[in-house]
């Protein structure tokens, strides 16, 4: 059975996958761009983009606006038909001014979590730019549904639900993460649903509901659009593609993973996060860094009291300094052994699901 077109307005993608946003820099124009190609949707990293510039610690915002511009153009450039978008954390520093940027190059889609986007529908106001905010739970699906439609007059033009497999930073407490049984994303799901039914019935079209966090495989994929989830976002696997931004140095860590070196990990922004053990991990969880030179990346970070610079992190692993680097990465890292194309993976994952899709559910 072919999989059905993940339609959001006016935009279709013909597959329906949306590779996430990965930052700092291990998802940019060149992987978006080879995503999109291939009938997905590419999405940009937007957190610090503008790392690799001459005057970054000295003029951030410059140099992320600078950066942010440059790759929504090569991204257009490489796939010119494609849909593309950028992921912005809310939690960042200068965050509007930067979604109003992507904004103005003409960006596609604009996916927001790390907290409620309360005013993104007033950034992308008179513009073709379709919304999305991340949700954790169908409680945060409400909140943002019940304030777009009173402030804003409008609802989200999709919703991404994020589970708890997920890499990078997470929606959850860290209590949350190591109960015996966790948060279900089957069941964020169905609440999701029943949060947004009364909306799509006020203004009279359907709120696409995108599953994500530890989607790896055709039949996960299979999975969640049988309970009625119009797409999926999948990011770790797209780390392993010969069009992703990171470097190979990035790229073998999470070839080289095996099944109980990813774990749950505190960040100084006051969010868990699932990383890769690494040496850097290691001597974490025995002496704290110093913080150097802070660029004031997110709004709750407290430089002062934190035990290492996220951002300096981040930036190590995607230049290739593993040892002094953080490697986020979703729960199922431990099963990638290869790096392949980005084609050969979409279409591995669109077989896999279909072949999937068409086995009658009473048999799975």
């Amino acid at each position: 059975m072919k999989l059905t077109s993940l339609v959001i307005g006016d935009l279709t993608a013909r597959i329906p996958i949306i590779q996430g946003g990965m930052g700092i820099g291990i998802s940019r124009a060149n992987l978006a761009a080879a995503v999109a190609n291939e009938g997905g949707i590419g999405i940009i990293s937007g957190v610090q983009i503008g790392f690799s510039e001459p005057d970054f610690e000295t003029n951030t915002l410059e140099a992320n606006t600078r950066a942010l511009r440059r790759e929504i153009r090569l991204a257009r450039k490489l796939s010119p038909q494609g849909i593309l978008g950028v992921n912005f954390l809310v939690a960042m520093n200068n965050y509007e001014q930067l979604a109003k940027t992507a904004v103005e190059e003409g960006i596609d889609i604009i996916i927001s979590g790390a907290g409620l986007p309360t005013r993104l529908p007033e950034i992308v106001q008179g513009s073709k730019t379709k919304i999305a905010p991340m949700a954790s739970s169908g409680r945060t699906a409400s909140v943002i549904c019940k304030l777009w439609d009173r402030k804003y007059n409008r609802i989200p033009d999709f919703i991404v639900v994020e589970g708890p497999d997920a890499g990078g930073h997470l929606g959850y407490s860290m209590e949350e993460l190591t109960l015996e049984v966790k948060p279900n994303l089957e069941q964020m799901i169905k609440e999701v649903f029943e949060v947004i039914q009364p909306y799509e019935k006020k203004y009279g079209k359907k709120i696409p509901v995108v599953a994500a966090g530890g989607i790896f495989t055709g039949q996960d994929i299979a999975k969640y659009l049988r309970l009625g989830a119009s797409a999926v976002q999948i990011a770790t696997r797209f780390i392993a593609t010969e069009e992703c931004d990171a470097h190979i140095n990035f790229k073998n860590a999470i070839l080289n993973a095996k099944d109980g070196d990813i774990k749950l990990i505190k960040s100084p922004v006051g969010m868990p996060g699932r990383a890769l053990k690494n040496k850097f991990i290691a001597q974490l969880e025995s002496t704290p860094l110093n913080i150097e030179n802070c660029s004031g990346c997110m709004k709750a970070c407290q430089a002062q009291q934190a035990a290492y610079c996220i951002s300096q992190a981040l930036i190590n692993a995607v230049n290739g300094n593993i040892d002094e680097g953080l490697v986020f990465s979703g729960s199922n890292a431990h099963r990638i052994h290869k790096i392949v194309k980005v084609k050969d993976l979409m279409r591995a994952l669109v077989l896999e699901a279909e072949e999937a899709y068409s086995i009658p559910f009473y048999l799975i």
